[in-house]
């Protein structure tokens, strides 16, 4: 059985998803996509052959040969999308985050529930084999407790000026964070309670003038009494670099930034080690596994298990870390929460 998929948004990561649902997931047709930039839709409806392309994503969600979405619009429209997705009756598949703001959040949540439909995160970094293969083990207690999480995540490019913006994509901490702050709770089993941030901009003074950083460092407490740390950065010229390491109570363990195990050369040149050149590279598998699961939730009518409570938690910590680097002071996770639900 294969659900029929509609795509909203042809833009960088609305091109990594419609590879993925048109080569990569047997599961799914690809039946129809919308953007409102005429030459993204069309370079995407051609070169996947999509039967159908609207300007307009409403129209998209009127269609009755679509029975889900997978929503890779730009960050500050996803909990509008998503609401407008659940009125529509359609499951929901969202690229992360599901919003810079946690009233937002919140909003669109309602909306999923009001209207019995199932909405899955995109957190893809779970659906990886080795980050799934390390959550297993913790559960099976191959380390004991884990006492400290540590985590790297830095890009080999700057991104755009106009996306940097915080209004846009809530800038390095929140845009890129968010994945390390969601592995954070899911591989160390609990909440984080409180953070505190360093950052600064050097490789890229220009992001100044947009309120963004290049490289930050976030130390995060957890409800347990467990610690943590995560670099960020923007400027990995040697390669996309991806690491975790949980220590626990009775031993460690480390997800590397391969897949498979890296090749080291040793010659009269020196030596040599390969790395990952973007994280479509690296996550391939990961990106396919997601859908998958979202596909298995819809056909089973089972609950996913990324759901839009984690991307509200994860958005949170992103909160709280920019708030701590703006006014250089630790800040728990309680003070960003909006006064009423």
């Amino acid at each position: 059985m294969s659900i029929r998929i509609g795509l909203i948004g042809a833009g960088r990561m609305g091109k990594v998803f419609a590879n993925t649902l048109a080569f990569n997931v047997s599961e799914v047709d690809l039946v129809a996509v919308a953007d409102p930039v005429e030459t993204a839709l069309n370079e995407v409806s051609t070169r996947y052959s999509i039967p159908k392309a609207y300007k307009d994503y409403r129209q998209l969600l009127d269609s009755k040969e679509v029975e889900a979405v997978v929503i890779t619009t730009p960050t500050g429209t996803h909990a509008e999308v998503v609401t407008a997705a659940a009125a529509a009756g359609k499951n929901i598949f969202c690229e992360k985050p599901l919003s810079q703001r946690l009233e937002a959040c919140d909003q669109a949540m309602r909306a999923v529930k009001e209207a019995g439909v199932k909405l899955q995160m995109g957190f893809m970094r779970r659906f990886d084999p080795p980050y799934a293969a390390a959550k297993q083990k913790i559960l099976e207690g191959a380390i004991g407790k884990p006492v400290m999480f540590k985590a790297t995540s830095r890009d080999p490019w700057r991104t755009s000026l106009e996306f940097a913006k915080r209004e846009n994509s809530g800038g390095l901490i929140v845009d890129m964070g968010v994945h390390d702050f969601d592995l954070a709770r899911w591989l160390m089993g609990a909440e984080v309670l409180r953070v505190s941030t360093e950052g600064t901009c050097l490789a890229f003074p220009e992001l100044k003038d947009v309120g963004d950083i290049d490289n930050v460092v976030v130390n995060l407490r957890f409800a347990n009494d467990a610690i943590g740390n995560i670099d960020m950065s923007r400027n990995a010229v040697y390669g996309y670099d991806i690491r975790t390491e949980v220590l626990g109570t009775e031993g460690s363990l480390w997800i590397g930034y391969m897949q498979q195990t890296a090749t080291l050369v040793l010659n009269k040149q020196g030596i040599t080690h390969d790395v990952v050149p973007g994280f479509m590279e690296r996550f391939a598998i990961a990106y396919a596994q997601e859908v998958r699961e979202f596909v298995n939730h819809i056909v089973n009518d089972t609950q996913p298990t990324v759901t839009g409570l984690d991307a509200r938690a994860a958005t949170a910590i992103g909160i709280a870390a920019t708030l701590s680097l703006d006014e250089d002071r630790p800040v728990s996770i309680k003070e960003v929460e909006p006064t009423s639900k």
